[in-house]
């Protein structure tokens, strides 16, 4: 029996709204001492970017009573892929209409993952337009490296807490069309964490289980740097700034990704990282699963994965 034609209509991960109790102190974290940049303020939200994003924001940071997650959105590749992903996703009852679009992109579409996160998908969008004061010296730099705390590159990915994971493996491989790359599936025969990509990179999003029970929960979302000694100069900042260090800096096993976890001052947790140089070309490419005993060895290099790693997420359960 042949295979479905893949679908490749989604082209990237485009941005995350988090939302934050303490706006002044959150805005700090991500300005000075992860060196990101602001493009617009608006009512209570700040649009930020890092210093090679192309789009004219890839954080959106929203003052609220609890931390989390507004949103997060995807950019389609064309017009008319947008309107094939629209067509799906309504098929399946989770839209929610559209909207004429935020700050810096053009006309969404809303809708829920099967877990109840906020989603949206856009195609028309704003290129980040560098200034004299940011403009790099070459051109194929989206602006001027900042020479500012963590220095962070670009947005890589987003994990996301799912109590009904065999719902969303579902929705995001048949219905988004995204590539499950790697998978970590118990003896029992549930899965526990889920690794999506929609074109070469090895992940884009990831989707873990939920162990409270609560759904539509954020779990992090990550920057890039350019090496990993960045990474662990970024511990160094974070130390000498009193950031809370969750775990790392170390190796995942998963995706090889080299990480730093801590909790920006609103509580949500974010990861500072430098991706693995693995890129996913093969079109047959098989995903490769992790099984309880696996996880159960850790990271890479043998770190236990810290128990809170599996219990903290935004907004907390009580």
């Amino acid at each position: 029996m042949p295979l479905p034609e893949p679908i490749y209509d989604v082209a990237h991960l485009a941005h995350v709204e988090l939302l934050t109790p303490k706006p002044n102190e959150s805005l700090r974290f991500f300005i000075e001492i992860m060196g990101m940049s602001v493009t617009t303020q608006q009512g209570d939200s700040v649009y930020l970017r890092a210093y090679d994003d192309y789009e004219h924001h890839t954080l959106k940071l929203t003052a609220a009573r609890q931390p989390g997650m507004g949103h997060y959105a995807w950019r389609a590749r064309s017009p008319q892929a947008l309107q094939r992903r629209v067509a799906a996703i309504e098929a399946t009852g989770l839209g929610k209409g559209w909207t004429d679009g935020d700050l810096g992109h053009g006309p969404a579409y809303r809708f829920t993952t099967p877990d109840g996160h906020n989603v949206e998908i856009y195609y028309e969008t704003e290129w980040y337009q560098a200034g004299e004061t940011d403009k790099p010296a070459l051109k194929n730099q989206a602006s001027r490296f900042p020479g500012r705390g963590a220095n962070l590159r670009r947005f890589d990915h987003l994990n996301i807490l799912t109590v009904d994971m065999k719902a969303t493996r579902k929705f995001h491989t048949e219905v988004l069309g995204a590539r499950l790359t790697e998978v970590i599936t118990f003896d029992d025969g549930t899965d526990k964490g889920l690794w999506f990509s929609v074109n070469n990179k090895t992940y884009e999003l990831a989707i873990v289980e939920d162990h409270t029970g609560v759904p539509g929960r954020f779990h992090h979302m990550t920057y890039a740097v350019n090496s990993r000694e960045e990474v662990l100069l970024a511990a160094d900042i974070c130390l000498e700034h009193g950031v809370f260090i969750e775990t790392g800096p170390h190796k995942h096993a998963i995706q090889q990704t080299f990480f730093l976890y801590v909790y920006e001052p609103g509580g949500n947790r974010f990861e500072i990282a430098n991706p693995t140089a693995r890129l996913i070309v093969a079109p047959d490419w098989k995903t490769i699963e992790w099984s309880e005993a696996d996880r159960k060895k850790g990271q890479a290099w043998g770190l236990k994965t810290i128990e809170s790693f599996h219990t903290y997420g935004t907004p907390p359960v009580e």
